[in-house]
């Protein structure tokens, strides 16, 4: 019986092994290649077990690891706040009228100072 688990071990070391060599970097996990190696050859049972749960980067391919799933959550209602009624409630041609008549109002206080300073001015050259 011995026998038996003596082989079953070391068939799961050489799997290990032969796993991590053919793996690319970027599909290890947590240590160094090497690491991985020494581990496997120092602890043939234990490393290789840790190997293949935590080491192991398993893509879209490998072993499926049931995972408990989230209650799904409600989807976010769209929360904006209402939109502030507007301040200004005269319609577009009246806000275009009363622009007319601020333009008016400017000009003509340019026209009423422009009057003045000419008044001023001849009134001193003749004094």
């Amino acid at each position: 019986m011995s026998f038996l688990i003596s082989i079953l071990v070391i068939a799961l070391m050489i799997g290990a092994l032969i796993d991590i060599i053919t793996r690319d970097d970027s599909q290890v996990k947590f240590l160094p290649k090497m690491v991985w190696i020494i581990i496997v050859i120092l602890l043939p049972l234990i490393g290789s077990l840790l190997w293949f749960g935590l080491g192991r980067e398993y893509g879209g391919e490998g072993i499926a690891i049931p995972r408990m799933r989230r209650a799904p959550r409600a989807a976010p209602a769209d929360v904006r706040p209402a939109p502030a009624p507007p301040r200004d409630t005269r319609t577009t041609e009246q806000q275009i009228a009363d622009l007319d008549r601020e333009i008016e109002e400017w000009r003509l206080r340019q026209e009423i100072e422009k009057r003045r300073r000419e008044s001023d001015g001849q009134g001193q050259v003749g004094a």
